[in-house]
């Protein structure tokens, strides 16, 4: 039984230009929305993992002059984070095994660790990464 009920589907979906400099304002307009829904405490959690995530579409992503679509949702007890990008071809992979003193290709392991569960689907013009938080049992 979910320990929050909300009268109204909670969901927030904007885009960011595909640039490095976008990804701070998205990872604030996540927290902003948990903020406004009464979900703080799993602001820093999600927070985080949509930095990794928003900035692994920047990066990958191969379509020129995209844009990354970020969604926020409740669904059945659960808070959902979803990533979009029409760069269908270049979906994510963790990459374990990597040097300690290695910058960068951690994110997803970090999603991962952070997130209930996470993965990514295929769309018709591109592919979404989601990562998905438990409700239950948080205050709120």
């Amino acid at each position: 039984m979910p320990t929050h009920l909300f009268a109204e589907p909670l969901r927030d979906t904007f885009r960011i230009p595909k640039r490095k400099k976008h990804v701070p304002a998205a990872r604030a307009r996540v927290r902003e929305t948990l903020e406004k829904w009464g979900l703080e405490q799993l602001a820093p959690e999600v927070e985080l993992a949509a930095s990794e995530l928003v900035t692994n579409a920047v990066r990958h992503c191969r379509v020129s002059f995209a844009e990354v679509e970020v969604t926020v949702h409740v669904d059945w007890g659960d808070l959902v984070l979803e990533v979009a990008d029409p760069d269908r071809a270049r979906l994510p992979q963790i990459r374990e095994g990597r040097p300690e003193d290695e910058e960068g290709g951690r994110g997803l392991l970090l999603v991962a660790a952070l997130a209930e569960e996470w993965g990514c689907r295929e769309l018709a013009y591109g592919k979404c990464v989601w990562a998905r938080f438990t409700l239950n049992g948080r205050p709120g």
